[in-house]
């Protein structure tokens, strides 16, 4: 598979998506490869759009926040709970995405949360990966209950009709559980054909 973006998203919220993301796009460009990001919906800030509008040049290209991030608010809860301006608008969030696609030759897509993080009463992050029809990056944490997790995600994503182009198993404690040293060796076995990365951007950039 070589793919023109990735919708990266997580098995929970704090599972390190904004490090990969940016780190993924930095890579990228440091290979002379022009990619940029994107993060539709954001909740509790905006540091994690700033990130990304960092690592995607907007510093020197003029990449503005609203770009990079059409609907944001400063509650740190999922979309459904928080009081933002306006509903989010998948039309307005597709419209956006289409304009960085014609900016940048690969885009990636940071969701907010988990896979199935709530919009609002009808819709989650996922109806949004299914409207950008990338194929899914699953950001996991190494530690117990990534198994558990990671299954559940990879399910829910073929069920959304799209491909897992892999997990990325993150490891963002300083000292991993009895479960680290063997959790990426089970996810090998149980999902076999998805490649299954250990904190090697080099192996994730190969998608491209």
């Amino acid at each position: 598979m070589k793919a023109k973006g990735l919708f990266i998203t997580g098995t929970d919220t704090g599972v390190g998506k904004t490090w990969v993301t940016t780190g993924l796009i930095t890579r990228l460009r440091s290979a002379g490869v022009n990619a940029g990001g994107m993060k539709p919906v954001e909740c509790g800030g905006e540091e994690d759009t700033m990130a990304i509008v960092k690592a995607s040049g907007g510093e020197v290209s003029g990449l503005s926040l609203r770009e990079v991030n059409p609907f944001s608010c400063p509650e740190p809860l999922a979309p459904a709970a928080a009081k933002l301006p306006a509903p989010v608008e998948m039309d307005e969030l597709a419209a956006a995405f289409e304009i960085l696609t014609n900016r940048f030759d690969i885009v990636l897509v940071e969701g907010a949360g988990g896979w199935l993080v709530p919009l609002d009463s009808r819709r989650t992050m996922a109806d949004v990966a299914v409207r950008f029809g990338l194929p899914v990056l699953v950001v996991a944490p190494n530690r117990l209950g990534v198994l558990n997790h990671t299954l559940l995600t990879v399910n829910a994503i073929h069920q959304a009709g799209l491909p897992c182009a892999g997990i990325f198993l993150n490891q963002i404690e300083s000292e991993g559980d009895k479960s680290s040293g063997s959790n990426a060796a089970i996810l090998r076995d149980v999902l076999s054909g998805i490649p299954i990365f250990e904190m090697d951007f080099g192996e994730v950039v190969a998608l491209f």
